[in-house]
């Protein structure tokens, strides 16, 4: 038996401190039977290989919007970023695939959104959907993320629903109100709407489907997540709140600020929704507790096995990775807590707001574990 390295003293006792027995002593066992932590190596990304015999169909793509009732966009413009940010057009999608723009409407009012298309498409593929957070834009998000990079790599499409000013002041996905939690309803029937316009004109594979959001936007997603369980194959929630977590703006913030408690979970007979979240430790508008609720609220009261490690990050800090597995071993939940991160996207790009490069690539690592999962 080897002694205890720091790094696993340390961690299990913040699990400890948090309520997390089951991990902290799992880990400390891990620890004592030889499979000691190593703080200091370099934190390696789990990172799908490139498709090879990309086809480019731009010429065709082109030829339909007409037909699809959307708009090219060439992004010849720099375009406005949050207080006054340039956003340069080759930050946003690459050059290979199209950018696209459109709208939805029903009931519930009408949404912009923007879509990229990859450039290999030889069978239905994957749609990532990106809810972004508070005073972005779907551009911004995207430039942040550079989800549509790590898309063309693996031949996804991606598309980014936006939230109008007029919807909220700041920008916000209104994740707190009750109308807007609910299927069918308010915002999760227009954001819903964008995904199915997307699959329908568009060679989408209806079992890979996958939502995910940063703040608010990552509150919105766990709500669609639930709300729409036929639509989407798995969720991932960055620096936001489990659904149900408040009802109104005084309950939102007692939510935001970790003085709630976790939302009640009645799902008799419903499969766990795979889903992965990113938190990071230090942040201040999102409690970090809000991670481990989204958590509960995904696992729905599901008897999981739980590992956790801990990892270096490319800025010399370190992550604590939680992976729930099933009866059957699979991955069904990840918790990746970012020590000493803010609220900002990790591994993101300077190019978009709320962002922290130095932090384990959330975008690669939440398209590794939704690949990984079908409806």
């Amino acid at each position: 038996m080897k002694p205890l390295d720091r790094a696993a003293m340390l961690e299990a006792a913040r699990l400890t401190q948090m309520g997390r027995l089951t991990e902290a002593t799992a880990l400390l066992q891990q620890s004592l039977g030889g499979t000691a932590l190593n703080a200091t190596a370099p934190f390696q990304p789990i990172f799908g290989s490139e498709l090879s015999n990309a086809k480019s169909d731009t010429s065709a793509t082109r030829s339909s919007l007409s037909k699809l009732g959307l708009q090219a966009l060439h992004c010849k413009a720099k375009l406005p970023g949050l207080e006054g940010r340039i956003i340069q057009p080759a930050d946003i999608a690459p050059a290979a695939g199209s950018y696209l723009a459109g709208t939805f409407s029903n009931e519930a009012g009408d949404r912009s959104f923007k879509l990229y298309v990859p450039s290999y498409r030889d069978t239905a593929r994957p749609l990532i959907v990106m809810l972004h957070g508070c005073k972005q834009s779907a551009d911004d998000f995207a430039a942040g993320t550079r989800m549509n990079f790590a898309a063309e790599k693996r031949g996804c499409f991606v598309v980014y629903p936006e939230q109008p000013q007029a919807a909220n002041a700041s920008k916000c996905w209104n994740w707190f109100r009750p109308g807007d939690q609910i299927r069918d309803r308010g915002e999760p029937s227009l954001i819903a709407g964008i995904v199915r316009r997307a699959m329908k004109d568009h060679d989408i594979d209806p079992t890979r489907v996958y939502v995910a959001g940063l703040s608010a936007g990552g509150a919105a997603a766990a709500i669609m997540g639930e709300a729409y369980p036929e639509l989407f194959a798995a969720v991932g929630v960055h620096s936001g709140l489990a659904c149900g977590s408040a009802h109104d703006l005084p309950s939102a913030f007692s939510a935001m600020r970790g003085q709630t408690a976790a939302a009640a979970v009645n799902r008799s007979g419903a499969t766990i929704m795979p889903t992965i979240v990113f938190h990071g430790d230090r942040d201040p508008t999102v409690h970090p507790s809000n991670g481990t609720k989204v958590v509960a609220r995904a696992n729905g009261g599901a008897r999981l096995h739980i590992k956790t490690s801990l990892s270096a990050t490319p800025n010399g800090g370190t992550c604590s990775k939680s992976v729930y597995r099933d009866a059957e071993g699979r991955s069904v939940i990840e918790l990746w807590e970012v020590h000493g991160a803010g609220h900002a996207w990790s591994g993101g790009s300077p190019a978009g707001s709320f962002t922290d490069q130095g932090g384990p690539d959330a975008t690669e690592e939440m398209l590794s574990f939704f690949l990984r999962h079908r409806r």
